[in-house]
């Protein structure tokens, strides 16, 4: 490949990379979730391990999909982003959730 090519494609990576981080950091489950799920308010509005871990499959299986529909008419490259950007933020949350979890069982 070609050097350009190569650099403009890491530079692509980069700023995606950066978009999910930062959208992840100021992610709100009120308010972002549904607008990507199909899920009513009450399915996300307990803050429970339990419901996160739903929560982190439904988006991985949402992701899975759009994956699916890129290069068709009906692939949406936002929609992907907020995807990985809600899956991001829950999956850490639940990584907090597990070690506090863990450490009050010591």
């Amino acid at each position: 490949m070609q050097p350009y090519l190569k650099m403009m494609q890491q530079r692509g990576a980069d700023t995606l990379a950066r978009q999910i981080t930062t959208g992840s950091e100021i992610y709100d489950r009120r308010k972002h979730l549904r607008r990507l799920l199909p899920l009513a308010p009450e399915d996300f509005r307990d803050e429970s391990p339990q419901t996160t871990r739903a929560i982190v499959l439904h988006l991985a299986r949402a992701l899975r999909a759009e994956r699916g529909r890129a290069g068709h008419w009906t692939y949406d490259l936002n929609r992907h982003i907020g995807l990985a950007q809600a899956y991001k933020a829950e999956k850490e949350s639940l990584v907090r959730e597990e070690r506090l979890s863990q450490k009050a069982r010591h």
